[in-house]
């Protein structure tokens, strides 16, 4: 079902309230290696006074999905490991590719990868134009056709089997070079632990 101009102005109104209260998760974002200006670009709040509908989104971080036209869509991220569900969505959303403005700002090489920090983590902190996917079953075949004209795609494995599954299914519809992460390693992992320098050299572009 196609959103109307209503809902994006909707969506667009949720994402800079929210954007406001961005403080809020200035030590869970710096735990994972994110700066207040990388949350910012990408226009992350937190839920503090939830829009009507919002409710159960309280003080989960807010993560806008922007396009050429607006915000088209918001996910919540739980600002506590312990609390579950780690993610939560609008209902009846169609799962999106995230960040895909990346794709007019990128060169002749581009990312992907799984979940939305990761994917900000590889463009903000560590300078590699990325795209990404909520999960590693939510790639759509129409997706392929967005980065079929690109010299080389980089998928950013985890370092799991669904992390390796998911860059297998790529590599069966484009040619694709993935970058194995470690065991047990995400992109947001790594880059905590080892830095950018580490994921631009695992993937060769260290130069």
């Amino acid at each position: 079902m196609k959103q109307n101009l209503s809902q994006r102005e909707l969506l667009a109104k949720a994402a800079l309230k929210y954007a406001e209260n961005i403080h809020l998760a200035e030590d869970y974002l710096a735990s994972r290696g994110i700066t207040r200006e990388v949350a910012r670009v990408a226009r992350y709040g937190v839920v503090s006074e939830p829009e009507v509908g919002h409710e159960a989104f309280i003080g989960r971080l807010s993560i806008p999905y922007i396009t050429k036209t607006g915000v088209v869509d918001l996910r919540f991220r739980s600002l506590n490991p312990a609390v579950e569900p780690k993610y939560m969505g609008m209902t009846g959303a169609e799962t999106k590719m995230y960040n895909v403005l990346d794709i007019d700002r990128a060169g002749d090489w581009i990312g992907v990868c799984e979940g939305e920090l990761d994917t900000i983590t590889l463009s903000g902190c560590v300078g590699i134009p990325c795209v990404g996917v909520p999960g590693a079953n939510s790639w759509k075949r129409h997706y392929t056709r967005l980065l079929a004209d690109f010299e080389r795609v980089f998928v950013f494995a985890d370092g799991d089997q669904p992390g390796k599954e998911f860059a297998t299914s790529l590599a069966r519809e484009l040619p694709v070079t993935v970058v194995q992460l470690p065991e047990g390693e995400d992109v947001n992992s790594a880059y905590v632990k080892y830095g950018a320098g580490y994921i631009r050299e695992k993937a060769g572009l260290d130069g």
